[in-house]
């Protein structure tokens, strides 16, 4: 037939089950090109959460304070700040403000507090919800209130016969007994509205103490992506069964008082290696081990068990790391075997051919003629170990939601979004690694590393593909071209047992040194196929020290490097709690967070975290034409449009057509 393949009529016959007559295209064609000419949604960036959940939550329900913004453009003539502060709080955490709302006003001014917060609540979301389709907002809306809120977000009060029905509703609603449970809903629709999409550019797990709780939050989220990040990476590992990537996160959570993690929120028998560990180090003291224990922690273990167990950990880890270097020659990490460098009777070890003192000589396990070879107790827990970190249910859905929303990098509306880094040499051009018997850099390695990390989770149990890509993981983890790790080796065993400082510097890939070169920048969106004049390399993983001065815009804004500090561990050398990017139709601001002092304070005494912004990119407004999102709309446009001159042309026939009578 004219103009159509076959594979093209036999697209457009299933096209026409879901619109089945002219009409019915016409009118999903006259919707999807109102839908382009919105305003494009805001994007917020989110990246080295690093488990610390209380301020990740606020930040994610003050939308990085585009809520309170939102309240000052709405409301800053008719209410006072205290006012406006305690509706920022209420739209933040309404189930616990409301609580203490109640239990400050008297039971005559309830209904008064009820309808006068309804109605601003109602023009608040009315506000964030302008850029949406009335039926984006009303999917958006529970289905107990979709009625409701529907009628209410889009009646219109200038009609003296709608604004009657409109208090009718109100009062209605508090005459039931149902204002709170509005509330609650219309509060939750206001941090929906105000982020469009998320996105998290890598790191959640290690040193803070709720990675879990995080994980949670953002599977219950109504639209995100994830870019991992190394410390996601060795958990993700670790899940699949790999027994190095296991052990680097034992000796991580135990570094930063964290085990209760393992054991009360994943249910991992974490005693298997803490009683080890008391008994093979019961005579040693373990100062070199000692946790970094946060103040105020409720830690389950003492500092002496999570010392022993720290450095239990680490042998074990130095001894599988051994293993894999010594099989997998082609990562070229020979320099990282140490146990067969130490002279164990003069406290010796060798690094790069010099000889240094160690400031811990105790290894109890270690046999000084097969260093890298497991005690008979240390494979009883490697095993038990594996077995119950692939035995965790609540562990296994998080690290599915990670492969699930997740990725090595992501292309999203014109940008590039990666953790770290494409690896680069010192001259700027990319890397090559040998996969699969292949040389691969740029693009091209990032897809096949992406596909190798999934081979670790979801390939065969026991099949030589299984094994080879956890290996990799590992290498991911800590290898010298790694594009999450971005550094040329990993000093672990130099930290715990050389004092010299020396010997304790990891130097950062080249992609660093030129991330502020414009033209390197340029060249690394094209290699994505990414416009370089409007695109940007949107990154995390290396702490911006802010308190030093240095920028996180490099490049003349094509580089945009947003690890501000989340993690308490980092915020002495950034001297800020964070950043966060927003993106939405007038441009890019880059927010700077100071430290979050509990989420009580935030509830009880309106305490919001303090934020400075920076205008990083003003454009003309975009719409979701301009989008990602609206070049999908454009595709479905021109297929209904092809299904719409078949039906006309009586090549496909109409079903269920409607006569006029």
């Amino acid at each position: 037939m004219e103009n159509y393949t076959k594979n093209e009529l036999k697209y457009l016959e299933l096209l026409s089950e879901r619109f089945p007559n002219v009409q019915e295209v016409c009118t999903e064609i006259i919707n999807l090109k109102a839908i382009l000419n919105l305003p494009k949604g805001t994007e917020h960036f989110l990246s080295d959460l690093h488990g610390e959940y209380e301020s990740f939550v606020h930040i994610l329900k003050n939308a990085s304070g585009v809520i309170r913004t939102k309240i000052d453009e709405t409301f800053g003539n008719t209410m006072l700040n205290s006012e406006r502060k305690k509706l920022a709080t209420l739209i933040y955490y309404p189930e616990e403000k409301l609580k203490l709302i109640k239990n400050e006003i008297d039971e005559q001014d309830l209904n008064e507090f009820y309808k006068i917060t309804l109605y601003r609540l109602i023009k608040m979301c009315k506000n964030v919800a302008s850029k949406y389709s009335r039926s984006k907002v009303r999917k958006a809306i529970s289905k107990s209130y979709e009625y409701i809120l529907d009628e209410i977000l889009h009646a219109e009060q200038k009609i003296v016969d709608k604004e009657l029905y409109y208090n009718q509703i109100i009062d209605s609603i508090i005459k039931l007994d149902r204002a709170d449970a509005f509330i609650i809903e219309l509060s939750h629709l206001i941090q929906q509205f105000a982020i469009d999409h998320l996105h998290i550019i890598g790191d959640i797990y290690d040193r803070g103490p709720g990675p879990d709780i995080i994980i949670d939050k953002l599977m219950n989220y109504h639209s995100i992506d994830i870019q991992w990040g190394n410390h996601d990476i060795i958990w993700m590992g670790a899940a699949a069964g790999s027994a190095a990537c296991i052990f680097n996160v034992i000796r991580i959570c135990a570094r930063y008082d964290n085990l209760d993690i393992l054991e009360d929120k994943y249910g991992i028998n974490i005693r298997t290696i803490t009683e080890f560990a008391n008994t093979e180090y019961a005579k040693d003291e373990c100062k070199r081990f000692m946790p970094h224990i946060q103040e105020g922690s409720k830690s389950g273990f003492s500092a002496t068990t999570l010392s022993k167990t720290q450095k239990a950990a680490a042998i074990i880890q130095f001894k599988l790391e051994g293993q894999l270097i010594k099989k997998h020659s082609e990562y070229e990490m020979e320099k990282r075997l140490f146990l067969d460098k130490i002279d164990y009777d003069k406290g010796e070890v060798k690094i790069d051919g010099k000889k240094y003192k160690l400031l811990d000589k105790e290894f109890p396990t270690v046999s000084e003629k097969s260093p890298y070879e497991l005690s008979d107790e240390e494979k009883e827990v490697v095993n038990k170990m594996i077995s119950s970190f692939k035995n965790s249910e609540k562990l296994q859905r998080h690290i599915n939601f990670l492969y699930n929303k997740g990725s090595l990098y992501k292309v999203y509306n014109g940008n590039l979004l990666i953790h770290g880094c494409v690896p680069v040499d010192e001259n700027g051009e990319m890397m090559e690694i040998k996969l699969g018997g292949k040389k691969l850099k740029g693009k091209e390695l990032l897809d096949n590393i992406d596909k190798i990390a999934r081979q670790a989770y979801f390939s065969q149990e026991g099949s030589k593909e299984k094994e080879d890509a956890m290996d990799f993981m590992w290498y991911l983890w800590c290898g010298s071209k790694s594009p999450v790790f971005c550094k040329d080796s990993m000093k672990t065993f130099e930290r715990y047992f050389v004092e010299e400082e020396e010997t304790w510097k990891e130097n950062k890939n080249a992609f660093y040194k030129l991330s502020n070169d414009e033209e390197f920048c340029k060249k690394i969106l094209s290699e994505f196929s990414i416009d370089e004049e409007n695109g940007h390399i949107i990154s995390g993983h290396v702490p911006v020290k802010f308190k030093a001065g240095e920028s996180p815009i490099k490049a003349n804004g094509k580089l945009l490097m947003i690890d501000g500090g989340f993690s308490k561990a980092y915020q002495k050398t950034t001297g800020i709690a964070g950043y966060t990017l927003i993106y939405n139709s007038y441009g890019l601001i880059l927010t700077a967070h100071e430290t979050f002092k509990s989420t009580d304070d935030a509830i009880k005494n309106e305490l919001d975290i303090y934020s400075t912004e920076q205008i990083v990119e003003k454009v003309e407004r975009k719409k979701i034409a301009d989008t990602d999102r609206g070049k999908e709309l454009q595709e479905q446009i021109c297929d209904l449009t092809k299904l719409l001159n078949a039906y006309r042309k009586g090549i496909i026939k109409e079903k269920c057509k409607i006569y006029d009578m």
